[in-house]
């Protein structure tokens, strides 16, 4: 199979707090070949100038990944919100619903809807706050609801997701998750985002990454899929067949997973079965997602 993608774009997202972070990096990655790099390297991104590149100055047909939950788990309890009148019933209006409520923050922040008086009691929160739904009530592990691919991810790819309702620590994806979920609202259908909506013939589109299934698949062990220099990533680079980028010594591995990823979604795009899911069904799709590269 050949991609008919002209360029691929990885985003490593960040949900912290503030304006400019150093944990979102973007680079890219051309279907003609040659190393991924950077884009805008040594800027300091915001989300808001994420969402501006994205509507305008995005390369034409691309690829791009987005290191995030494109929404929460639904079909464990069948229901985003299981009891909260207001839950909805797809994911793009889980999306609506986020940016709704957090219209006053700024920066696409999400903080007002993880502190929401209903909301809350579904997500772990700072300050030993564990809201009283934020298990499933039949799960025996305690780490929250997950989604179908995550639970995929741990079973095919060896990888140790966390539930996108977490808050706290280092796996704090529910952060990340929800200030994603604010972009692809805004985003108001400029772009396809798979799997919510069909693979379309040409242009760009959108898909869920998990950074950690590129370095899987580059030949890194999940708990040590994090780069921190350039002779980690270059040797990670060839593992995928791409071209190895100019430096040595150390680096941010914001960067590296982002470039990483690049190059892997070039070699991943063209594999029919990651376009088709095993287990994938369009109540799925439109509920909770799917994570590009989970086959």
């Amino acid at each position: 199979m050949t991609s008919r993608f002209k360029h691929y774009v990885a985003i490593d997202w960040s949900g912290a707090a503030g304006e400019r972070h150093r944990g979102l990096a973007l680079a890219q990655a051309d279907a003609v070949g040659g190393p991924p790099a950077i884009v805008r390297s040594g800027h300091r991104w915001s989300r808001p100038e994420i969402l501006a590149y994205l509507l305008k100055d995005l390369p034409p047909d691309t690829l791009v990944g987005l290191d995030l939950g494109i929404s929460l788990p639904y079909s464990d309890c069948g229901a985003f919100f299981p009891g909260w009148e207001q839950s909805p019933g797809d994911a793009k209006t889980l999306w609506r619903l986020v940016d709704t409520v957090c219209a006053g923050d700024p920066h696409l922040a999400a903080a007002s809807f993880t502190d929401h008086p209903d909301a809350s009691r579904y997500f772990r929160r700072h300050g030993a706050r564990e809201g009283a739904a934020f298990h499933h009530p039949d799960a025996a592990h305690r780490k929250g609801r997950f989604r179908l691919t995550e639970i995929a991810q741990a079973e095919r790819k060896n990888c140790k997701p966390y539930s996108n309702f977490n808050l706290v620590g280092a796996a704090q994806v529910g952060k990340s998750s929800l200030t994603g979920m604010r972009v692809l609202h805004r985003l108001g259908g400029a772009l396809p985002i798979w799997p919510m909506d069909a693979l379309p013939g040409k242009g760009s589109a959108i898909v869920e990454i998990y950074t950690t299934i590129a370095a899987v698949d580059a030949g890194r062990r999940p708990s040590k899929s994090k780069m921190r220099s350039f002779e980690d990533l270059n040797q990670a680079l060839e593992a995928l067949g791409s071209p190895i980028v100019a430096g040595s010594g150390p680096m941010d591995d914001h960067s590296a997973d982002a470039m990483l990823t690049a190059a892997w979604l070039r070699m991943a795009a063209m594999r029919p079965e990651l376009w088709a899911p095993a287990g994938l069904t369009r109540q799925i799709a439109v509920t909770e997602g799917w994570t590009f590269g989970v086959p």
